[in-house]
């Protein structure tokens, strides 16, 4: 059975795409700790990080790291924290959260309630 991101990259559930190429996608977290969460996933169905091959590991960085260079500008925080956490969905993901503070990126803190216009346009400021 597919995982819900694999649904996502699969158009099957509706997200708000920030990024895409032929091995991965991005997409805002839809529980965000700040505007601008975003999930860096592999399309490939892989459910620990470091079970990745070493060059698809390698790609999804530099994948990301284009993504959160695009995050630090548009939402002018001083970092983008880069973590690997998450036990709920078994697929591999990388959470790029903007930050001023390490308090930031407290994952037991209460998430943003966004509206869909707001996820829709924080998105669309973020797509590559």
């Amino acid at each position: 059975m597919a995982t819900i991101f694999s649904r996502i990259v699969a158009g099957e559930i509706p997200c708000y795409k920030v990024a895409e190429n032929d091995r991965f996608f991005a997409f805002l977290d839809i529980a965000p700790l700040a505007k601008g969460h975003t999930l860096v996933i592999p399309k490939r169905e892989v459910d620990y990080f470091y079970d990745l091959e070493d060059d698809e590991l390698r790609e999804m960085v530099v994948f990301a790291k284009s993504i959160a260079k695009k995050i630090q500008a548009t939402t002018a925080c001083k970092k983008v924290a880069t973590v690997v956490l998450g036990l709920e969905v078994p697929h591999a993901h990388i959470h790029l959260v903007p930050m001023n503070t390490e308090k930031d990126v407290d994952f037991s803190k209460e998430k943003l309630q966004l509206t869909p216009e707001e996820f829709a346009e924080i998105a669309e400021s973020l797509r590559l």
